[in-house]
């Protein structure tokens, strides 16, 4: 029997809708924690979960509802460039992937304010200086 198929998610509602109760509070609390952390940085459903970003992509939620994630529970928070972060705290799981980290959330109650919004931060100055490389490289490429 064919594994039921997962249909395009194309707005939060219909995330939601996916998802169980767990799964969509962790989502919930941790997109607004990245809001109110970063709020420069945009947000766009991409593979059927929120993904941020700024100059280049910053982090991601999947909650395990949603396939194609590589976790069988909970909330996974991710970092394109967590290999590049500053994780002094040993916060995030490096796992198998050599760029993308990431923590699990199992509750909400696994959500510690201070260590993640130090992440986060560190995560927007690294972006930060995506920025500042792609004007350096515009600059030459206009001389």
């Amino acid at each position: 029997m064919p594994a039921p198929v997962f249909p395009k998610i194309r707005s939060l509602v219909q995330l939601y809708d996916q998802l169980t109760e767990e799964e969509r509070v962790i989502t919930d609390v941790l997109r607004q924690i990245i809001q109110d952390s970063l709020p420069q940085c945009k947000e766009k459903i991409s593979y059927n979960v929120p993904f941020f970003f700024g100059n280049r992509s910053i982090c991601l939620v999947w909650p395990a509802s949603v396939p194609r994630g590589g976790i069988k529970k909970g909330v996974m928070l991710a970092f394109w460039y967590g290999n590049r972060l500053n994780d002094t705290d040993d916060y995030l799981t490096h796992g198998s992937n050599k760029q993308v980290y990431y923590r699990i959330f199992y509750s909400a109650d696994d959500i510690k304010m201070k260590p993640l919004k130090k992440i986060l931060l560190a995560a927007a100055a690294l972006d930060n200086q995506f920025a500042t490389k792609t004007k350096t490289a515009t600059a030459k490429k206009s001389r």
